[in-house]
Formats: structure tokens, C-alpha cells, sequence
């Protein structure tokens, strides 16, 4: 852990002197900002801990688990136990783009929908599911109670949940992550303690319990609860935390899509190389969703891919933490920003130094966007392709607009020409909406049919 300083007036000052954007993100504007010191793959990886490996390896300890989703999770024998979402083209929402905000957008527009990833409806299925499977295997292993090469259907079994009953785990969580976590962790027998942040939504919580699962509510932020759930985890020598800022094995879990998406644009014979490149729009909290991704993208697709983060204007953690160097070091709440926002997946106060300081080099850059633009785009994608996602979902879809706006050299310093932009993909991350209830869904679609946004 790093130490969390509260800064002076003094040190805001010579940080705004020292840092310019800070001003207009200050004062909640949307800003992009494009990474001037990105660095090309093979000099970035190198300097890793993590390896094409590790995510190699996350990705054969899934295959292994595929039997078990099979018979404990139906709803994914369609895809023989893989938890894996559809990437689509959405033209109709590219043309309803194009003409709300009277920009041109080049090339294509596709959506990557882990929103509707099985088992939990979001992003977090990767990461949180993932997480939880590998300190399963690693138990059952220890155990003797399973073999490497065993069929794992075994696990689904009244002889596993009464050993996983001996253990616990625990997570700090908006509501994404604990729901992930909680409904693997249940299945499979665990103890399973969510702690979770004022903002969560009270359906998630609802959802939770409804599997067995203890909720544990705090009046505060997402770093409370997360701080909260870590100490109290610590007193439990049997207790497991998912610990969504500094988690390794949350961020290979995540890394795993993007062989998984290399697969899916083959499919749809989708090039991707110098001459097509591919942009990729994910919505931001903590970082470690968008961060593993990101890794695995750029393992994939090396620098044919760039990568870029959105956030809300009044939870601009990331940004903060990549643009000034603090990373961890620095909150929203300390720039006296309010990390409250319809976008609950995102309102995240400070970043994951581990994830900031790993996926730096490597990131294109970011933007921020306000609320009633998220909520404007969820309309607008409803009305246009009849897909119903949550507010945070629709953070990276003014992304294509951003770049082919922005104005700092950032195309040209990376040859992004006319001519490659115009066959280049931009692929919008859903991030989640996959289990809202139809209630929460009617809700954000009212909100979103009386908001009006200003334009790019």
C-alpha cells in the first residue's frame, strides 16, 4: 500500500501550475488527454512482471473449469461452459452518431458485449470469476480432493460445497464485482461476505442475498468499503479478498479476452494490423477491468491496437493517477471532486497503483464524459439497435469522436493517416446492463429519453 497524503492548497496549486488539464477537470468538464509517452509493445513488455505466459496459463485453467460451468451454470452449456460475450457491428447507432453529433465517424463501429457475459451480466464475469476458480483449484489441489487433468463437473457436488464451506471470501465492490464474485463463490460452496459502497444499487444487493451471499453496506465510497472488507478479511486466516485494486489474478483473468477477441474478428474476418487499426473504448473505475483487457489486447494485436479509457467527469480517478505521475498516491476527493455519478460501476475516487503504473506505457489516452451524455448515448443506442445496457456501458461510446477530433498531434505522431482511419475499427467495451431488472431498465431509458446533451 502506498501512502494516501491529503494535499495542501499549496500542493493543488503547483499541481494545476505543473499539470494544466487539471483546471478544466476541476472543474468537471469533459477533457481528453492522449498518452504523449506511449511506448511501442516490445519495449513495454519486456519491463513487465507479467508475461504472454501468465495469461496463457488463465486461459487452460478456464478451459479446465468449462465442464463445471456446464452442469452448475446452464445458461452457458450453449457455449460448452466458456463464459464469453458476442462482439456485433452497430451500424445504425454509428449513423444515429454521426448525426447527433454532425461529426463524421470513419470506419466501423462494433460493440463488445460483456454485458451479456453469463453467470453475472458484466465485465466482471472475466476477472471476478476468474479470481475465485483459481483459489478453488488451488485448495482442491492442495487438498488432494482434484487432479489437473480430473473432469471438473466433479466440483458441482454436495462433497465440494461442504470443503469450500470451510473457506471464506470477501470483496469490496460498486456492485459489478461483488456480484460476480458472490454468485461464483456461493455456487461453489464458499462463505461469501460483499462489502459494498453507498452507491451500489440496491437490486444488486437484493440479488445477492437472494444467493446466500452477506452484504455488508457502508455510508461511504467504493475505497471505504474496499478498505473495510481487506481488514476484516485479515482477521480470518480462512478468508480470501479479492482485492479489485492490487489483484493479479483479476487482472489475467481479464487479459484473457483478447485472444478470445483475436478469435471473434477472424471469425468476422474484422483485419486488424498497421494499415486497419483497431481502437478500443473502455469504460474506467478502479482499473482493473480495462487494465487486464487492455493487456490482453496488446499482446494480441501489439500496436495495431490502442487502447483507451473513459471516465465520468466526477470520477476521473485514472486519468488523474496516469496524468500527474501520483497514480495511487492521489484521489478525486483531494482536487475537492465528488466521485458521485449515475455511471455506479465507475465512481472510484483512486486508482489502482498496480494497474496504473503497469498499463501506462501502454494506453493511448483517456477522456471523461458527463452523466447525461452517458445517459443520452443509453437511448440512443436502445432506440437505434434495440440494446439495453447501464449507464457506465456507454462510457466508451463517444470514443471514435474524441480521436477523430482531437487536436494535440496524437494521430500524426502515431501515423494514424486519413487513409488507415478510414479503414481503422473502433470497438466500443460494454461494460455491463446484461441482469438490470426490467424495472431499473424502464428507469434509465425515462432518464435518458428527457436528457439532452451537449454536443462534441
Amino acid at each position: 500500500m502506498h501512502p494516501h497524503p491529503s494535499y495542501s492548497a499549496q500542493a493543488i496549486a503547483d499541481l494545476r501550475r505543473q499539470h494544466p488539464l487539471l483546471a478544466p477537470v476541476m472543474a468537471l468538464q469533459p477533457v481528453s488527454w492522449f498518452n504523449p509517452e506511449r511506448t511501442p509493445v516490445d519495449l513495454a513488455l519486456p519491463a513487465l512482471s507479467l508475461t504472454a505466459g501468465d495469461v496463457a496459463d488463465a486461459s487452460r485453467r478456464l478451459a479446465r473449469f468449462a465442464r463445471y460451468f456446464n452442469v452448475a451454470f446452464p445458461e452457458t452449456q450453449e457455449q460448452q461452459g466458456i463464459i464469453e460475450s458476442p462482439l456485433r457491428p452497430i451500424p445504425a447507432m454509428q449513423q444515429a452518431m454521426i448525426e447527433h453529433y454532425g461529426q463524421p465517424i470513419t470506419g466501423s463501429l462494433l460493440l463488445k458485449m460483456d454485458s451479456q457475459l453469463p453467470v453475472s451480466g458484466s465485465i466482471k464475469a472475466r476477472g471476478g470469476i476468474y479470481e475465485v476458480l483459481q483459489h478453488a483449484e488451488k485448495l482442491a489441489l492442495k487438498a488432494g480432493l482434484l487432479h489437473l487433468d480430473d473432469d471438473y463437473a466433479k466440483l458441482h457436488s454436495e462433497d465440494f460445497r461442504e470443503f469450500f464451506g470451510r473457506y471464506a471470501i470477501a470483496v469490496g465492490s460498486t456492485g459489478n464485482l461483488g456480484l460476480s464474485i458472490g454468485i461464483i463463490s456461493a455456487r461453489l460452496g464458499f462463505r461469501v461476505s460483499v462489502h459494498m459502497s453507498a452507491d451500489a444499487r440496491q437490486w444488486k444487493k437484493d440479488l445477492l442475498r437472494a444467493q446466500g451471499v452477506t452484504v455488508v453496506e457502508y455510508d461511504s465510497d467504493y475505497s471505504v468499503a474496499v478498505a473495510q472488507g481487506r481488514a476484516q478479511a485479515a482477521q480470518d486466516p480462512f478468508c480470501h479478498f479479492v482485492d479489485d485494486e492490487n489483484s493479479v489474478q483479476l487482472f489475467l483473468g481479464y487479459a484473457v479476452a483478447g485472444e478470445r477477441l483475436k478469435a471473434q474478428l477472424a471469425q468476422q474476418q474484422i483485419k486488424v494490423d498497421r494499415e486497419h487499426p483497431l481502437f478500443v473504448y473502455l469504460p474506467c473505475g478502479v482499473g482493473g477491468g480495462p487494465g487486464g483487457v487492455a493487456f490482453g489486447l496488446k499482446l494480441a494485436f501489439g500496436d495495431a491496437v490502442h487502447c483507451i479509457f473513459a471516465e465520468p467527469t466526477h470520477a476521473p480517478c485514472m486519468l488523474l493517477g496516469v496524468y500527474t505521475g501520483l497514480h495511487d498516491g492521489i484521489s478525486v476527493q483531494d482536487l475537492g471532486i465528488d466521485n458521485l455519478t449515475a455511471a455506479d460501476g465507475l465512481a472510484v475516487g483512486r486508482p489502482s497503483g498496480f494497474v496504473g503504473r503497469t498499463m501506462a506505457p501502454m494506453l493511448d489516452g483517456f477522456y471523461t464524459l458527463e452523466d447525461r451524455e452517458m445517459l443520452f448515448l443509453l437511448g440512443l443506442l436502445a432506440r437505434s439497435e434495440g440494446i439495453q445496457l447501464e449507464p457506465s456501458a456507454l462510457a466508451g461510446m463517444p470514443g471514435p469522436l474524441r480521436v477523430l477530433t482531437e487536436t494535440e498531434g496524437y494521430r500524426q505522431r502515431l501515423g494514424l493517416t486519413p487513409a488507415r482511419l478510414a479503414r481503422a475499427h473502433h470497438l466500443v467495451w460494454a461494460t455491463g446492463g446484461g441482469m438490470v431488472p426490467a424495472e431499473e431498465m424502464e428507469a434509465y431509458l425515462a432518464q435518458a429519453a428527457s436528457t439532452k446533451p451537449a454536443a462534441v
